[in-house]
């Protein structure tokens, strides 16, 4: 992975076809998906229950970009190797899941993955203050999680506040929930670059029909891109 500040869009599986996840990657991607997003739920720290190692390991092969793992999950360390191993690029975990959020960011990177830090609706920017210097990636909730499809929750002033703290950090800013083409700029413009989107995304389309997937995406992106022209 390279880092630059440019818009990303990064569809999230959980909203695709589960019977079918390699095909619907590989159809995100050709239809210009930067990044694949994969929401992992254990139904204890989120009230669902969505994929582990071996789902990440099966869809690999078919992601050509990054894959960008979600990990909802409490507890978090005793899984980070399996993740890692499974091919994740970055993993993300949320700093409420445990109560050691320094040493699980040090064992995402030590198992040779962008280490991401996750803050909930209800925890603050100044949670993370000082994680600064250990993440890749921090991913604003803007739904409680646990469920695709739920309605935007303006943080705004909370991603302004994180791109202050950020400063020339070579630190991502992803928001997760309620993305689309109405809230992409209000993201975008407090600083936001990665932008998750399922329901959003995949809406319309299919494996056999792929090209709404390529419409929905390029309507998030201009409608990010266009809070700079």
């Amino acid at each position: 992975m390279t880092f630059d500040r440019a818009i990303k869009i990064a569809p999230s599986i959980l909203a695709a076809d589960f019977a079918n996840f390699g095909a619907e990657c590989a159809a995100a991607e050709a239809q210009g998906a930067d990044w694949i997003h994969v929401d992992v739920m254990d139904g204890h720290f989120v009230p669902n229950i969505t994929f582990g190692p071996a789902t990440c390991a099966a869809i690999r092969p078919h992601i050509k970009g990054v894959m960008d793992v979600h990990l909802m999950i409490s507890p978090v360390d005793a899984y980070i190797d399996a993740f890692a191993q499974a091919g994740a690029d970055v993993l993300t975990a949320h700093i409420e899941a445990g109560p050691h959020i320094h040493r699980t960011l040090q064992a995402i990177r030590a198992a040779g993955c962008k280490a991401g830090v996750a803050l909930n609706p209800g925890t603050p920017a100044s949670a993370v203050e000082d994680l600064m210097d250990m993440v890749d990636l921090i991913c604003v909730m803007t739904v409680n999680p646990g469920f695709g499809g739920q309605k935007f929750i303006d943080m705004t002033t909370k991603i302004k506040a994180l791109r202050s703290m950020i400063g020339d950090r070579p630190i991502h800013i992803e928001i997760d929930g309620g993305v689309d083409p109405k809230t992409a700029p209000l993201v975008a413009q407090a600083g936001a670059d990665v932008l998750v989107a399922g329901s959003a995304v995949f809406k319309g389309g299919s494996v056999q029909n792929p090209a709404p997937y390529g419409e929905n995406i390029r309507a998030i992106r201009a409608a990010a891109e266009g809070v700079w022209a």
